[in-house]
């Protein structure tokens, strides 16, 4: 801790990303002649903000504009936990941020919020400009390592750096995208300290299938577009969405199928596998469909009736041959009810590091607020937090608000104790 005596407090930010970001922003505009204190952001990479840039490389989706009541239960289990955080700072206030910062929003017709633009670097260039004039200072190329003897070890190009603070506010992101500095090394050193973290696992992942051979050299790469997927909730409830999903050679991802990473993710945990029930033609009844295939073909094909009349065709007639025995696909009624819920199964979640954003982190039980019970003083914000959400602007809202309550508990924090 700093022992200067009536010295500035100082406030050390470790983590350059949205949470933390948003947490230095949150003190700066907290700063008063009598509550003054100084704020370091210390990242190790290069340059702040570098997974949110990558994250808006294909469109910058920054909220949602559904209902409020609807989008707080998109973070299941955690929700809870989260609602104080959103209803302080939640996707209306996310969407006025933005605009301060001199960028304008519109909503997509999914209803998710975008810059005008399309593109995070003239907003991340904007945010990091008003905190420089602000008096935040950034430290790139700044490792965090661990403490000791109470000071935040930091590993620089210019060798070990050792810096004293009064308060420590850890956004460290999860460990996805470990290139970009969300690596999770974090976790053993909060480990060491008593901290009770969940193990982080992949979350808004793809998965692998175990495709045969000519399946996946022949269509990997290909998009499923119209189709709609049913599975099971965490609570056990059957959901089905509509969307568009992508075959990989090992499997599948895409929008779709981070939709339903987290409750497949936990069930494959449990039993090995989970299957999904694909359907290729949501537009058309069960009825309709079977009525096309019973259609007489005459000496055309299988797959040459069903192109013909229904339309399937590539990867879809190529799915039907991968998941369906032959006498299945040569039964009318039972063509007809794999055409409407093709049964996928699932078998693993590709790796951690491919994952857009990791579950688990940070367990809420072991905090106050936003500080850590075991370490008065030190806070943590983001998603190395025990929390996950789907794609959709849900992730980055949340970072931002995390990064507000924590902003707001560590003024908080210090000018309790400074009146002590």
């Amino acid at each position: 801790m700093n022992s200067q005596p009536n010295s500035r407090p100082v406030i050390a930010i470790v983590g350059g990303g949205p949470a933390g970001l948003m947490a230095a922003e949150t003190l700066a505009a907290m700063r008063t002649a009598t509550h003054a204190f100084d704020i370091h952001v210390y990242d190790a990479m290069a340059s702040s903000g570098r997974k949110f840039l990558l994250a808006g490389r294909g469109g910058m989706n920054i909220t949602h504009a559904e209902p409020y009541e609807q989008f707080v239960t998109r973070y299941g289990a955690r929700a809870a936990q989260l609602r104080p955080m959103l209803d302080a700072f939640g996707p209306d206030a996310v969407r006025a941020w933005v605009h301060g910062l001199g960028v304008e929003t519109f909503v997509g017709t999914s209803r998710r919020v975008f810059p005008t633009e399309m593109k995070a670097a003239p907003l991340l260039r904007a945010w990091l400009h008003r905190l420089r004039e602000g008096g935040v200072h950034l430290h790139q190329r700044h490792r965090w390592t661990g403490w000791h003897e109470g000071a935040l070890r930091f590993d620089t190009p210019a060798g070990e750096t050792l810096v004293n603070a009064d308060a420590v506010i850890l956004a460290l992101g999860g460990a996805s995208w470990a290139r970009l500095g969300s690596d999770g090394t974090w976790v053993p050193l909060l480990r060491e300290r008593g901290i009770d973290v969940a193990p982080l696992q992949p979350s808004n992942c793809g998965f692998d299938v175990g495709w045969s051979e000519h399946f996946a050299s022949r269509y990997a790469g290909q998009p499923l577009t119209t189709v709609a997927a049913t599975w099971t909730d965490s609570a056990g409830q059957r959901v089905r969405r509509q969307g568009q999903f992508v075959v990989t050679a090992t499997g599948v991802e895409g929008s779709l199928i981070y939709a339903m990473s987290a409750p497949v993710r936990d069930t494959i945990a449990a039993h090995g596998s989970a299957v999904v029930e694909l359907d290729l033609l949501p537009d058309l009844s069960l009825q309709r469909v079977l009525d096309e295939v019973t259609k007489p073909r005459g000496s055309r094909s299988m797959a040459s009736h069903l192109q013909g009349r229904l339309h399937v065709k590539g990867v879809k007639a190529g799915l039907l041959h991968e998941c369906l025995s032959r006498e299945a696909y040569h039964d009318p009624a039972q063509l007809a009810a794999g055409l409407k819920a093709l049964p996928l199964t699932l078998r693993a979640p590709r790796p951690l590091d491919e994952a857009i954003s990791s579950a688990g982190g940070v367990a809420f039980e072991a905090l106050d607020g936003t500080m850590l019970r075991a370490l008065p003083g030190v806070f943590v914000a983001g998603e190395m937090v025990d929390w996950e959400a789907p794609t959709g602007g849900y992730l980055l809202t949340a970072c931002l608000a995390s990064g507000v309550a924590a902003g707001r508990d560590v003024a908080q924090w210090l000018g309790h104790r400074i009146t002590l």
